[in-house]
């Protein structure tokens, strides 16, 4: 799992900097709505601060079954302060919703990102096990 943490914050990161990231339920909706072969991969995230939040577990279901629906890789993080960390501030300077986060495919060449691609390894064997919502754990910073 520490593997899978390291290669989840690699890919964040080179997505970033690329700018492949959606950052937000709202936002991610929005993606998965209006370009859904462009997502390449999706995180969910929540603490125990939102556990009881009926209405992000309803958009969290949704987006689970949309990812399912669309053969797209999903794992849940519980450290959403280190997500938030890692995917930075908004163009306000405010801290950004970390609760959905889509790694987009706006080019060729993120196809071959090699974090990206263990991180669907990481899936595809969690799969096999029927756990299809993997959790993954971030590193410290």
């Amino acid at each position: 799992m520490q593997t899978a943490g390291k290669s989840l914050e690699e890919a964040l990161i080179s997505a970033k900097n690329e700018e492949r990231l959606t950052v937000g339920v709202y936002e991610s909706a929005q993606i998965m709505n209006d370009d859904p072969d462009s997502v390449a991969f999706c995180v969910l995230a929540t603490d125990e601060g939102y556990e009881w939040d009926i209405a992000l577990q309803i958009h969290f279901t949704l987006i689970q079954a949309f990812c399912f629906d669309n053969d797209i890789n999903i794992v849940r993080v519980n450290d959403i302060q280190r997500l938030a960390e890692i995917v930075g501030s908004d163009e306000s300077g405010e801290p950004q919703d970390a609760h959905c986060i889509l790694i987009t495919n706006t080019t060729e060449s993120s196809w071959e990102d090699p974090a990206l691609e263990k991180l669907n390894l990481f899936c595809e064997e969690n799969q096999r096990l029927n756990e299809w919502v993997p959790a993954v754990s971030l590193c410290e910073s």
